[in-house]
């Protein structure tokens, strides 16, 4: 048996597309374009090719965007300033400021600063309050692709025993709870694993659908899955492989060869959930747009 490969690019870009026609319903009926800001602080390259991009996807969807470039010694009560500049903006739906920060700047509080409202990475604790409770709200940008890679692959979780294997804020809990709730798409048994369990096995072999984000390269291989199960791999690790151009390559979580003959269908790494997080975004986004417009 050889598993399906779930395309992560095909569907984020199925997903965009429909983004695209409904930011060009909006702006013919509102004049609204959904706005998106971006506030980078430093120069961590990562974080610079991120912002540029999601500046790009913005540009290719019809978005109106802006990205506020700040120095690294840039002080909290700065950065807050800006932040609430955003938040007062009324071209600008969605604000999104670039993690991680540098160390004299409290993460928390900054993500406490942005209008829940305008929270598209779904990180505000009053939207994560929303979210455990089943209250419509911005959910997390890789988690929600996670959901809709399942549901457009044919893969709906409802009524599944869905294991997650990780338990970030980002997208750990995140998916649970998504997946959790009694609705479309939704429905599922879930139990989370993580490092603090003496044999991941015994977690990982219940599993219908498997979500692996842990955040270690490989670490879940083919014996560790049931026959036909479905596995998310979410993990993005860089090994070193002196065969490669740039000396090292992309791995996930999952061993893939060995995952891929035991699975039913499989995500690719890379190519399967990564490209759906900034399509999320935009969703978000354009959620928020139309959020604004008052009845």
């Amino acid at each position: 048996m050889s598993a399906e490969i779930i395309d992560g690019k095909k569907i984020a870009e199925e997903i965009r597309r429909e983004v695209k026609e409904e930011t060009e319903r909006l702006k013919a009926t509102y004049g609204i374009a959904p706005g998106l800001a971006f506030v980078l602080v430093g120069d961590n390259p990562a974080s610079q090719v991120y912002v540029r991009m999601k500046g790009k996807a913005c540009e290719e969807i019809g978005f109106y965007s802006v990205t506020e470039r700040m120095p690294a010694e840039t002080l909290e009560a700065e950065l807050l300033r800006k932040v609430d500049e955003f938040n007062r903006d009324p071209r600008v739906h969605g604000v999104l400021v670039q993690l991680p920060l540098p160390k004299q700047i409290n993460e928390a509080r900054v993500i406490e600063s942005v209008d829940p409202r305008k929270d598209v990475d779904g990180f505000h604790p009053t939207n994560v309050g929303k979210l455990v409770i089943g209250v419509d709200t911005m959910r997390p940008c890789t988690p929600a692709g996670i959901q809709e890679l399942l549901i457009r692959s044919g893969n709906d979780p409802s009524g599944k025993h869905v294991v997650v294997v990780g338990r970030s804020n980002i997208v750990g809990k995140p998916i649970v709870n998504i997946l959790l709730q009694k609705q479309s798409g939704a429905n599922a048994v879930v139990t989370i694993a993580h490092t603090g369990a003496r044999d991941l096995t015994v977690y990982t072999k219940m599993a219908d659908i498997l979500i692996a984000a842990i955040g270690k390269p490989e670490i879940i291989t083919g014996a560790m899955l049931k026959e036909g199960a479905v596995v998310i791999d979410v993990g993005t690790n860089r090994v070193d492989d002196p065969s490669a151009k740039n000396g090292y390559r992309i791995v996930g979580d999952v061993h893939y060869a060995s995952a891929s003959v035991v699975a039913k269908a499989i995500t690719p790494v890379p190519g399967g959930v990564g490209p759906m997080t900034i399509t999320m975004l935009l969703k978000n986004t354009l959620q928020a747009a139309k959020a604004s417009i008052q009845p």
